[in-house]
């Protein structure tokens, strides 16, 4: 793939597959190399004569007199440095002026990045690209580039900052200042950035101290915010010594422009190289504008700190995308990028901190984790800050974990607190066992807000397994969604809606279970659900064949296509269909279930016979007789019932049409013991000639095992029902959000 938006054709960019799109311009000539990152074909420039030596683009690109515009390359050169320039050009070819970024700081055999952004002056119309080795000594030097670019700024999602300003000064520093005890300027470092990340890189801020102390530069640009909205700051930050301390910080002001509030991030770095250091805050009251700075403490005179690629927007789902944020979790508790936040050690002997150094423990796009250490195994609970709920809503904790040593297992719950900010309820807790691979482990559980909550708490009981063990904690989420398992019950239809939604890719097989840990398959659509390939995230069936006035859940278990081991396991949360009268049963086909019926039975219901093939030999002279018996079948007898309308007899009729095996089921209270049963000749014995009358049939019944055929259709919710619900399909596709949604009948709320 090219780099997104790039005027430049992709043999131009990439130099693959040859030197068509370039010319040489200045004192060189040009020819295709190899060894590029993207694409192998690299440009060549070898200079003819002392001087500098210039390649310029074939054609030329149209452009917007005002417009900003920024150019990029990667170039690689041990001899000169190199600069890159945008040629501005009128209709009729005849050159305006150019817009030079900066030398590089020093040559490099290394692949680096070469910058420059400027505005169209009055009167371009077109512009080239122009590549430079800045004054070789003689002929024969030769430069390398590749991956260029020209266009319209890349710039990272919902930036509040100009392009300028989050560039580093790509077209002058007019966008950032000296704070204090320093001066800013502009510099070209030699910096290997990889070949696809398009937002840092050429020219940056450097900040040089003045007097040993501390010093800062700031944007001076102030985006407007709102007061109660989270923002997210964050800028790559080169500091002097491994040990230095340098930080970002976001800033907001009043209406006056006084400074209200500071929220610091302190990056701890590994080395000298270029680290992305954030920070975050919610607006206080009074706040109308933010802004962000960096800035290094207790530095010696004459020290540099370089900066780029600054960002200040609101909170998205992560740091670099522009996906709108659902984490009511702040991000500062979420990730511990500029600590441990509001989290506290609310019992047992573990202690929190944030990992060091950057990026040892932090997992992309986040560069550190809370690390949890206990000296002793033993269970500890971490407890977080207070986060805005809404009540009667499904809520899922999600929090990725890691071991670093020892052993560890996991259990979240939620808190609930009510506007007054009392305690009225605390969520089930659910333990997982933290794998010993080393790898995170995303780990989620869904818990519904009782009535009354306005606020949650959680709590993460975090058990040690052995001495000396250390667990690290990272992307810590708690987000309003649709349960990720809804088991339904519907005792007008004795059936269960089973709903499972963000299942892992795999193969699915999903298993009713009863209290004493009986399980048992359950039918979908293409038979019993026993690794079933999944083609989407949801799954959803309707189960006719749970059993009446236990306690059951449903478990979905996984499995790789690949390795056949199990990926990922839910279990939904308990439910339990009505017994119902004694007196009546439901007479279910499982294959077509739409013709399901229940009618009234004699009472009690009867007792049925196992029979057995058996030959009896009396021997003379001896008392007992010798026997010789097959296996004893399944139960065999009568199922007396009574229809009372004619609309009954239908129904019974049409259940009966098809000789399918049924599912008969009565309540437990009955005696009755759920069976799959074979139908055979049945009629109906009328009371009297009205077709209203009270008729009695009796069904002679087979026992036979579970048929595995596929469930077609259901027996609550078909088109004609949709038919007459809704007028037309724009009244269906107003009405509800998706098709499952038209399945299980769940129109939008109100003004939804």
């Amino acid at each position: 793939m090219g780099i997104p938006g790039n005027f430049l054709s992709a043999a131009t960019e990439a130099i693959d597959p040859g030197i068509s799109g370039w010319a040489a311009k200045l004192n060189c000539s040009i020819s295709l190399g190899s060894g590029g990152r993207n694409g192998a074909g690299v440009l060549a420039l070898q200079s003819a004569a002392a001087g500098e030596a210039q390649a310029r683009t074939a054609s030329s690109y149209p452009v917007a007199v005002g417009q900003t515009y920024a150019a990029f390359a990667d170039a690689s050169g041990a001899t000169v440095p190199e600069r890159i320039g945008i040629q501005w050009l009128t209709d009729a070819g005849t050159e305006v002026s150019v817009s030079w970024g900066l030398t590089t700081s020093a040559a490099s055999a290394t692949w680096h990045r070469i910058s420059v952004g400027a505005v169209a002056p009055v009167g371009a119309t077109r512009a080239r690209v122009l590549l430079s080795m800045m004054t070789p000594g003689a002929a024969g030097v030769i430069g390398y580039f590749e991956n260029i670019y020209l266009g319209l700024p890349l710039r990272q999602p919902l930036n509040l900052l100009s392009f300028n300003a989050e560039s580093g000064g790509e077209i002058d520093s007019s966008a950032w200042a000296a704070g204090t005890n320093g001066t800013l300027s502009r510099t070209a470092p030699v910096v290997s950035w990889s070949a696809t990340w398009y937002y840092s890189g050429g020219q940056v801020l450097a900040l040089t101290v003045t007097a040993s102390g501390d010093a800062s530069a700031v944007c001076v640009e102030r985006p407007s915010v709102q007061p109660g909205t989270e923002y997210l700051a964050y800028a790559y930050l080169n500091p002097p010594t491994s040990a230095s301390n340098t930080w970002v910080e976001l800033r907001f002001y009043d209406g006056t422009g006084a400074q209200i509030q500071a929220n610091r991030g302190t990056l701890a770095a590994p080395g000298t190289g270029w680290y992305r250091q954030s920070t975050s805050g919610v607006a206080p009251a009074g706040a109308v504008s933010a802004s962000i700075a960096f800035g290094i403490t207790g530095a010696t005179a004459g020290q540099v700190l370089r900066s780029e690629a600054a960002v200040v927007k609101i909170r998205t789902a992560n740091l670099t995308n522009s996906e709108p944020n659902a984490n009511v979790v702040l991000a500062a508790d979420a990730n511990a990028e500029t600590g441990v936040g509001q989290w506290t050690v609310a019992s047992g002997p573990a202690t929190i901190a944030r990992s060091s150094p950057w990026g040892t423990a932090g997992v992309s796009p986040y560069s550190y984790a809370l690390t949890v250490s206990s000296a002793t195994a033993a269970a500890s609970v971490l407890s977080s800050g207070r986060y805005p709920v809404a009540e009667l809503q499904n809520w899922r904790i999600i929090v990725a974990v890691r071991r670093a040593a020892g052993g560890w297992t996991y259990s979240p719950s939620i808190r609930w607190f009510d506007a007054s900010g009392t305690l009225i309820g605390t969520g089930t807790e659910i333990t997982f066992t933290v794998a010993s691979d080393g790898q995170y482990w995303a780990f989620s559980s869904d818990q519904a807000a009782p009535a009354g909550a306005v606020s949650a708490q959680l709590d993460l009981t975090v058990t040690a397994t052995a001495a000396s063990s250390v667990l690290h904690v990272v992307g810590i989420v708690l987000i309003q969604v649709l349960p990720a398992a809804e088991a339904i019950a519907d005792d007008t239809t004795a059936s269960v809606a089973v709903v499972y939604r963000g299942l892992a890719a795999g193969a699915l097989t999903l298993y009713r279970v009863l209290l004493t840990g009986e399980r048992t398959l359950v039918r979908g659509p293409d038979g019993l659900v026993n690794g079933v390939t999944l083609v989407s995230d949801t799954y959803s069936l309707q189960d006719y064949e749970a059993p009446l006035g236990v306690e059951f859940y449903y478990q979905a278990e996984v499995r790789s296509l690949t390795t056949g081991a199990i990926v990922a396991r839910q279990q939904s949360p308990h439910t339990t269909l009505a017994a119902g009268d004694r007196t009546m049963v439901w007479l279910k086909d499982p294959i077509e279930p739409m013709r399901n019926v229940q009618m009234q039975a004699q009472h009690p219901l009867p007792t049925f016979q196992r029979p057995i093939e058996q030959a009896v030999q009396r021997v003379i002279g001896r008392r007992n007789a010798v026997t010789y018996s097959g296996e004893r079948s399944g139960a065999e007898g009568d199922l007396v019932l009574f229809t009372r309308t004619a609309e009954e007899r239908r129904r019974l009729d049409w259940l009966l049409d098809p000789g399918h095996v049924l599912f008969i089921q009565a309540s437990p209270r009955s005696g009755w013991r759920d069976l799959y049963a074979a139908v055979g000749e049945a009629g109906d014995a009328p009371d009297g000639a009205d077709d209203d009358t009270w008729r009695v049939w009796t069904l002679p019944l087979t026992e036979v095992d579970r048929p595995t055929s596929g469930q077609a259709g259901s027996a609550t919710r078909t088109w004609n029902d949709i038919r007459v619900e809704n007028a037309t399909w724009g009244d269906v596709l107003a009405r509800y959000d998706t098709w499952l949604d038209v399945l299980l009948n769940r129109p939008k709320t109100p003004g939804g």
